[in-house]
């Protein structure tokens, strides 16, 4: 109860204003006596009572001009400080007209000091009217903190310039927070030890004696450059501390001017996982895309949504979104026409797989470049359904790809993946009998205008399915995280990341290429599980980690390029050319069209046998198809 009232209970502004009129006097008072070397007798017998009065009256229309009382005392800030010099200055000023211009002249009053008294009275005066601030935001915070001492977060900000004094101040001043501002943590030296806002600056290496000494629970960082080297070792001590890590956004993108709890958001593993930003050919890539016709397959999924994204940045002619799941497709409509209502752009329901409605999108829309990001991406969930996989996948490819040709598209750019390098599934299989059938029409006699490029890169962070969603569920339903295996680790990179380099990349194939992107480093997926339950700040072995064992067709670990192919750099640093082997097209077309006839008849097993036939480096694992392996090896 205690706390509610004073966390509410505020003090009326008529009593504020009073009390500054009294300290004003006070001030006025104590600078006259300071005048007359307090020679009481002296003073009784002269004016003072006069030139008292005087200065109060004087200072009620100041102090009303300059709102002085206005202000929650408790949340007083520099401004106020200003506010308050401003306000006596102007009463000295004007005090000092009315007794030069008006006292002295017609009264004859002249006992007055005037120059030492004001000037003594303007430091006493303001210093007074501070101090009262001063006062009352200390007490307030001191019984504040110490009323609801149980219910708060110790809290220590990652920097100390102007934006995290910011937040301090913010968090600082609303009556909700929970938070309790210890100081903050820098890694410039100059500022070590140094107080910002009467709270210490420390460094990085105080940590450990922070979290024994002050128990503190959180750190908070601007989430604007989670990039930067010094960040991530703070970040890395932090979670070896249990310090939970949170983040705030940047000034600009607060609510309201102010930033509330609710902005405040647990660190995201997909954060930690960032890499140095990647800079690309935006003049480029823009004079590939500007006032073009470009059609995107697969528009509503993880990647073909930030690919729409992207290239409407670059203010495309006609942006085509094409795709066969209608709600997700419509969300993105109503958020293209929210971002980009200026361009032009033709929503598609459409599958891939049928012809007859794809002729028609090309024959009206006339595409100029083609993104084909549609395509079946659940491993476990393809090698169930051999037959699905390819469908999609390959026939749904080939049906794109060649009416790009007979519709005369300039560039066809083929999203595939890491997991068609010495596949072992079937999903990644279908995507290298698609990176053969496109490598392969790229380089055929009727082929006299459309560029095919494909692109191969690993997982991506938070797209639908994956991984990183899925773990974030179950620590949200207390567990268990299941992990296949203790020993598999991906390759992960963000999806406007890769959609940068799928962009780039399209704009330096000259037909015919597989560019490979640099991922990084492969990530320990168990690792990335105990890093997301100590970011949600949850204590180790509160929450288990399961092994379930390796999915049917699944790898402990991908493969960007096999054994046989090499490299060869581009202008790009993170962007390859993967020397694979070329295709003849009418050799590919007839092993394709034997593979979907037995997908037509429902065939799996003799759809996997001819998959194995086109792409000899595919060897099943765990998965019923290792029999045909077998079967090949007494052969």
């Amino acid at each position: 109860m205690r706390k509610i009232l004073l966390d509410n209970r505020v003090l009326p502004r008529w009593i504020i204003f009073l009390i500054d009129l009294v300290l004003a006097s006070w001030s006025f008072v104590l600078a006259y006596f300071i005048s007359e070397n307090f020679e009481f007798p002296h003073i009784l017998r002269g004016h003072f009572f006069v030139y008292t009065n005087l200065y109060v009256v004087l200072c009620i229309p100041v102090f009303f001009l300059f709102k002085v009382h206005t202000g929650l005392i408790r949340y007083s800030n520099m401004r106020d400080m200003l506010r308050i010099f401003s306000a006596i200055l102007t009463a000295t000023l004007l005090y000092s007209v009315v007794i030069k211009g008006i006292v002295e002249p017609y009264f004859n009053f002249y006992s007055l000091k005037v120059r030492e008294v004001l000037l003594v009275n303007f430091f006493v005066g303001s210093s007074l009217l501070i101090f009262l601030r001063i006062a009352a935001k200390s007490t307030y915070q001191y019984f504040h903190d110490k009323l609801s001492k149980k219910d708060k977060t110790h809290v220590l900000i990652y920097g100390s310039d102007d934006r995290a004094v910011l937040v301090k101040q913010a968090l600082e001043r609303s009556a909700t927070s929970k938070f309790v501002i210890v100081g903050f943590i820098d890694t410039d030296r100059s500022k070590l030890n140094s107080l910002v806002e009467q709270k210490k600056v420390y460094h990085f290496k105080d940590l450990p004696r922070l979290k024994a000494t002050r128990n503190i629970d959180k750190l908070l960082l601007m989430n604007d450059r989670l990039g930067e080297r010094d960040k991530q070792v703070v970040i890395d001590r932090c979670l070896r501390l249990d310090i939970q890590v949170v983040t705030a956004p940047t000034p600009d993108k607060w609510l309201s001017g102010t930033i509330g709890e609710s902005q405040i958001k647990n660190l995201r593993i997909e954060d930690l996982l960032q890499r140095k930003p990647i800079e690309i050919d935006n003049a480029r890539v823009k004079a590939d895309l500007f006032n073009k016709r470009v059609l995107v397959t697969g528009a509503a999924g993880s990647i073909g949504s930030e690919i729409v994204r992207q290239v409407l940045s670059y203010r495309p002619k006609v942006l085509i979104l094409c795709d066969n799941a209608e709600s997700p497709l419509h969300e993105m409509q109503l958020e293209v026409e929210e971002t980009y209502p200026e361009i032009h752009c033709e929503i598609v329901i459409s599958d891939v797989r049928n012809p007859i409605r794809m002729e028609r999108l090309f024959r009206q829309l006339r595409p100029q470049v083609v993104y084909h990001a549609a395509a079946y991406k659940h491993v476990p969930l393809m090698e169930n359904n051999p037959c699905e996989a390819i469908s999609t996948n390959v026939k749904g490819t080939r049906i794109v790809a060649d009416l790009a040709v007979k519709y005369g598209a300039e560039r066809f750019v083929m999203i595939s993946t890491d997991k068609a390098v010495n596949p072992t599934n079937v999903m990644g299989t279908t995507k290298r009998i698609a990176e053969i059938y496109t490598q392969s029409l790229n380089n055929a006699p009727f082929n006299k205008k459309t560029r095919f490029i494909t692109t191969r890169f690993g997982n991506v962070l938070g797209s639908n399915g994956s991984v990183i969603p899925r773990f974030r569920s179950q620590i949200e339903k207390g567990g268990p995280i299941t992990v296949t295996h203790p020993e598999i680790t991906r390759y992960f990179m963000t999806i406007p990341e890769a959609v940068q380099l799928v962009l780039e990349a399209g704009t330096m194939g000259n037909g015919g290429e597989i560019f490979v992107f640099d991922m990084g480093k492969p990530v320990k997926i168990v690792n990335l599980a105990r890093k997301m339950i100590k970011l949600a700040g949850i204590q180790p072995g509160m929450i288990d980690i399961v092994y379930t064992g390796l999915r049917p067709g699944e790898k402990l670990y991908e493969e960007l390029l096999n054994s046989e192919e090499l490299t060869l750099p581009t202008h790009h640093e993170k962007i390859s050319i993967a020397q694979v082997i070329n295709h003849d097209y009418v050799d590919a077309t007839v092993a394709i069209d034997k593979l979907l006839a037995f997908g037509s008849e429902g065939d799996n097993v003799a759809v996997v046998k001819q998959m194995k036939t086109i792409v000899p480096e595919f060897v099943s694992k765990n998965s019923p198809y290792e029999a045909l392996d077998a079967e090949s090896e007494m052969i």
